[in-house]
């Protein structure tokens, strides 16, 4: 008889360990038992009190995905909140537009040839330290319904692969490119020296969690170091199509005007959902720089 030890059986369930859900500053209600949550109580029009940020800063390393509704916030404040987490970062493609280089507009009409993040991926991976996270404030929305955005727990997607491929995938690294989706997707423009192209653990390790994270996405990665190509392209493309067809790993936030949400973009993927065709969307998003450049799990 085969013995199943609880540990490996709850992996294989997609078990999650409990976590926090009482905060002292704000209500929170959970999206899953293991990503998103929308927080009630709090006025981000106004400063936070130290008390709330510090709560802030706990429950998204808690839950990764905050959503924030009925929220009523000019630049200034949308920026403020942005920078509780550190310094707003300017995102590549603002260099050739003449507007805040803190704020990334998302704008998506019926005479769009895209919508900014239509496949799953983790923002700027391309860069040498990677956003932090990024905090996305929606004001209109398609009438219709639609234009909802997917996050997916990484974390969990890490601990859902055998133990087999977790050492493998230890012990490799993959090229970001900020081509493929800027030129290749959304034909822009390069600056001067082309857009940034960096190589990151395909296994990192959140530094303040301490849990692994699998970190690879469709948006960012072109191959793996140290493999053939073929070989490169058949693990990654499975990797992605795990991601995408397994619902256990998501949440879901279906937005309403005047809804902010910031997510972890160390542990989580996200995918903007373009289903709302000839409607109108419209946001605007900052970044936070991180801290520190992803380490493996050797580092």
């Amino acid at each position: 008889m085969t013995v199943i030890d609880s540990k490996t059986q709850g992996l294989r369930a997609g078990a999650v360990e409990e976590r926090r859900t009482s905060y002292d500053s704000f209500a929170v209600s959970t999206l899953t038992p293991h990503l998103g949550a929308e927080i009630e109580g709090l006025d981000l029009s106004q400063p936070l009190s130290s008390e709330q940020q510090h709560d802030i800063r706990q429950v998204f390393t808690d839950w990764g995905v905050l959503v924030f509704r009925n929220q009523v916030l000019d630049r200034e404040a949308h920026k403020r909140f942005g920078r509780y987490f550190g310094t707003l970062h300017v995102h590549p493609m603002n260099y050739a537009r003449d507007t805040d280089p803190e704020v990334l507009i998302v704008k998506t009409t019926a005479n769009s040839p895209y919508t900014a993040g239509d496949a799953w991926h983790s923002d700027v991976t391309c860069e040498a330290i990677p956003p932090l996270g990024s905090a996305l404030y929606i004001t209109e929305t398609p009438e219709c319904g639609g234009g909802d955005t997917l996050y997916a727990d990484m974390c969990l997607a890490y601990e859902l692969l055998s133990p087999a491929m977790q050492s493998f995938l230890e012990g490799l690294s993959a090229v970001h490119d900020g081509a493929i989706p800027y030129v290749d997707n959304y034909n822009s423009t390069p600056p001067e020296g082309g857009y940034p192209r960096n190589e990151h653990p395909v296994i990192t390790v959140h530094p303040e969690s301490g849990r692994k994270v699998l970190n690879v996405n469709s948006g960012f990665t072109s191959h793996i170091r140290g493999l053939r190509k073929w070989e490169s392209r058949s693990l990654l493309d499975s990797l992605y199509d795990f991601v995408a067809t397994t619902p256990k790993l998501h949440c879901r936030v279906q937005w309403e005007p005047n809804t902010l949400t910031l997510w972890d973009n160390r542990w989580t993927q996200h995918h903007a959902v373009w289903d709302y065709y000839p409607h109108s969307r419209y946001g605007e998003r900052v970044s936070i720089i991180g801290t520190e450049r992803p380490a493996g799990v050797l580092a």
